[in-house]
């Protein structure tokens, strides 16, 4: 009997030892003091002033949520516009310990969202570029655990195609838009993606207004 007690005792221990491992992995850097805070104000505060291309409010909090359930830290983002996308994603970082780098091609929205990290306090989590993401895209060396595409969506096929090999097994490539199959290069880069083996696709339309996530898998 005593025997039993104590191995159900030990039993319990290691459960405890095991949930708080997890735990310290998934937030492998705390955040620093006030941030979540800061940003969620940010975020309120600017909740219906988002246009130029951003994202919608839910699929920016289906971003940060992401990489939080799967505790990325490389994160890149091609096409920034002023930023609402690159905030959700760099405070889900500011948690794992990780950095973006983000891509935009206009000089008045990379501007814009510059100004915008500062304001939301996740300036030190992006490496923001102002680049030609056809270009640049192709010389990141990666390895990227976290991919969001949001720029030209008749590009979104090569741009997975350029980032594919850089990317970790594990880490998942999303893109925006993609309901919109009407839009010149959408059908083509979900066909793409859904045919490839070594990664697997859903499109999540229950808690987003239309993201791929590819997750790429073991060969």
């Amino acid at each position: 009997m005593r025997k039993t007690i104590r191995s159900f005792t030990l039993f319990i221990i290691i459960l405890i030892f095991s949930f708080m491992a997890v735990q310290m992995k998934v937030q492998e850097k705390p955040a620093e003091p006030g941030l979540d805070e800061k940003v969620k104000i940010f975020l309120d505060k600017h909740r219906s002033d988002w246009h130029d291309w951003n994202v919608p409010y839910r699929d920016g909090q289906f971003l940060h949520d992401l990489i939080l359930e799967h505790n990325y830290t490389r994160a890149l983002e091609i096409g920034t516009s002023t930023g609402h996308a690159a905030v959700w994603i760099a405070w889900a970082l500011s948690k794992t310990g990780g950095k973006l780098i983000t891509i935009e091609i206009d000089k008045g929205r990379h501007a814009q969202a510059l100004a915008n990290f500062k304001e939301a306090g996740v300036a030190d989590y992006i490496d923001a570029r102002l680049a030609d993401a056809h270009e640049l895209v192709k010389e990141l060396d990666g390895p990227f655990d976290f991919v969001f595409s949001d720029a030209d969506k008749e590009w979104y096929k090569q741009y997975f195609i350029d980032v594919a090999p850089k990317m970790s097994v594990g880490g998942c490539f999303t893109a925006h838009n993609i309901t919109m199959r009407s839009w010149p290069g959408i059908t083509e880069f979900v066909d793409y993606v859904r045919s490839r083996p070594d990664f697997k696709t859903i499109i999540e339309t229950k808690r987003t207004s239309g993201i791929s996530v590819s997750l790429k898998k073991k060969k």
